[in-house]
């Protein structure tokens, strides 16, 4: 089972977010059968099979094994993959640009080249699998909290700085064979945890960070300058 897959048919994403089917899929984290989906979901027998056809059908869950029980034949399935992402690419049509709009102090142009990292890498990882072969990729996940936006607005100066002069050293346009990789780098503020309900146990007793329009604060634009 893969950790993660990317979801590129219109009609698999469709099947995917059907509750029924979101359920199952959930489910077969762990192999099982229509009979013990029955059961663990509440649901007919009948039902589950049904749902299961069209899973299988859309290659989003696969036949583990098949045991023999008397006279019958069971058979255990298994999701694909741990978690799904859907790409843009289903919606191709409307599908983000990051070159219609550039702007580094946009946020929805961050979520477009978001956008964009799913879907090429979704494209990579496909073509990848039907070849056997494997993606050769790099990523950074960091965390850093700023004392004041001046000291934001510094840092993501000097990353800029830093990023272009790499790009400047190891770029060659006329290497025979080269291939060309895509570097993309962001900075947002981490989402602020949804509030304790009230009467529970940490209640009035965890502190998270403000949020950007919290009182004393200034509320953060969409294009600061």
């Amino acid at each position: 089972m893969l950790d993660v897959a990317v979801i590129e048919e219109p009609a698999a994403a469709e099947a995917s977010l059907d509750p029924i089917r979101a359920r199952i899929l959930a489910a077969l984290a762990e192999p099982g059968s229509a009979a013990m989906l029955a059961t663990r979901l509440g649901l007919p027998r009948q039902k589950v099979n049904y749902h299961l056809k069209e899973l299988e059908r859309h290659k989003l869950v696969e036949l583990a094994e098949e045991r023999r029980k008397g006279n019958v034949t069971e058979r255990v399935y298994r999701a694909t993959a741990a978690s799904y992402v859907i790409s843009p690419s289903v919606l191709a049509a409307v599908s983000p640009d990051p070159s219609r709009s550039p702007d580094q102090l946009s946020a929805r142009w961050l979520l477009t080249l978001g956008s964009r990292l799913v879907q090429e890498v979704g494209a990579l990882l496909t073509g990848a699998s039907r070849a056997r072969k494997r993606v050769a990729t790099f990523g950074i996940d960091a965390q850093v909290r700023f004392a004041s936006a001046a000291d934001r607005a510094a840092f993501a100066e000097e990353l800029s700085r830093a990023v272009a002069t790499l790009v400047s050293r190891y770029h060659d346009e006329s290497a025979a064979g080269g291939r060309s990789h895509r570097v993309v780098v962001g900075l947002h503020q981490i989402p602020a945890a949804p509030p304790t309900p009230p009467g529970t146990a940490a209640d009035d007793t965890t502190t998270t960070d403000a949020p950007a329009d919290a009182p004393g604060t200034a509320p953060e634009q969409e294009n600061p300058r």
